[in-house]
């Protein structure tokens, strides 16, 4: 499966976008060239001209990344952090989280056999295809 470019996927039609951990985490290093990408995807959201959401998987993948990244950056308390940045993404961002069901499972373990790529990126495609939106 190819990568799209980033700005090939926010010029889409979609309104809908699935968030994976590495979207949710780019926004945390201002250095990356992605960073301001990432925020513009963030103000969109806040102006609701999209709307974002992610899995419960990614989500938990996503604290543990948030927390690491924290962690190497000498923040003091890196686990509350990454806990008040899922926080921010969901109250303030708008993030919606979607739980993990028994038929998403089973839809997720099919693209696991058929993309091989890793199952929280099989969760985001899943999710997206089932609210007929972006992974990104």
């Amino acid at each position: 499966m190819k990568k799209k470019k980033l700005e090939e996927l926010l010029n889409a039609n979609s309104k809908v976008y699935v968030l994976d951990t590495s979207v949710l985490v780019e926004y945390l290093d201002k250095s990356s060239p992605l960073a301001r990408k990432v925020e513009v995807i963030f103000k969109k959201a806040l102006n609701r001209e999209l709307t974002l959401y992610t899995t419960s998987l990614a989500l938990a993948e996503t604290l543990y990344v948030t927390s690491k990244f924290y962690k190497a950056m000498g923040v003091a308390k890196p686990n509350d952090e990454a806990l008040n940045y899922i926080i921010w993404l969901k109250e303030y961002v708008g993030l919606k989280v979607g739980n993990i069901d028994e038929m998403l499972a089973l839809k997720i373990g099919e693209l696991k056999k058929k993309l091989g790529i890793a199952l929280t990126d099989c969760s985001i495609v899943a999710y997206a295809l089932e609210l007929k939106g972006t992974a990104l």
